[in-house]
């Protein structure tokens, strides 16, 4: 139900702020239909890389291919393949609306979504949201699994999803993550972000990120805008 995956590769990729490297010199390659977890603390870069990775914030230094494009100079091209489930602040679910409501929503806002899609991708996660739900309510691995599924729905040949493990209980652990594998064998290379790794399985990268920066961007900061030119 997804576009193929694509390949994503940085070198020597660097996001600067006000408080010095958010990250620097980071290289990493991920194949077409891959699982990256790149984790690590808070202050550590996660989000910002992400959002990178997704042509999404500017690149201070290296460049990052994905798909064939690189970034900075193809960021619009990126940004068509690379659908954000979630990366607090710049990109997550609105709380205050009803589960009908954020569907009915990406259905107007990214082409080609459908309910029809959006229900696919829900059976996809095992996940059965019920419309009437506020977002706020769910708890967190739902409201991961709809955030995901809203992204998967366009179809995209990457997806990210950042804070996967924020919140969870640990026996909600193992089961976000086999979704997210379930995700990555429909098709999208999975770029996601968490404080601790994963338990190793065949096919997953994973990336430590150390700590630099107390800065967090704030959304209107971070997030470069859908219809800029990078």
């Amino acid at each position: 139900m997804t576009a193929a995956g694509v390949e994503v590769v940085a070198r020597g990729a660097s996001v600067r702020g006000p408080r010095g490297p958010v990250f620097e010199g980071v290289d990493l390659e991920v194949p077409a239909g891959g699982l990256l977890a790149a984790h690590g603390p808070a202050g550590s870069g996660r989000t910002s890389l992400l959002l990178a990775l997704a042509g999404r914030m500017r690149l201070s230094g290296g460049a990052v291919r994905v798909g064939g494009h690189v970034l900075p100079a193809e960021g619009r091209r990126v940004r068509r393949l690379v659908a954000v489930a979630r990366a607090a602040p710049a990109v997550d679910l609105e709380g205050r609306l009803r589960v009908r409501e954020v569907m009915a929503e990406r259905c107007l806002t990214s082409p080609g979504v459908t309910e029809r899609r959006i229900r696919r991708a829900c059976e996809t996660l095992d996940l059965a949201p019920r419309g009437a739900d506020l977002v706020e309510d769910l708890d967190p691995a739902d409201g991961l699994l709809l955030a995901t599924a809203l992204a998967l729905a366009e179809q995209p040949g990457a997806l990210v999803v950042d804070d996967v493990d924020d919140g969870l209980p640990p026996d909600a652990h193992g089961p976000v993550w086999a979704a997210l594998h379930r995700v990555q064998d429909a098709g999208p290379t999975v770029l996601a972000g968490c404080l601790r790794p994963p338990p190793p399985t065949p096919g997953l990268i994973t990336l430590l990120l150390p700590r630099r920066s107390r800065d967090r961007l704030p959304a209107e900061t971070a997030a470069v805008r859908e219809d800029a030119d990078i």
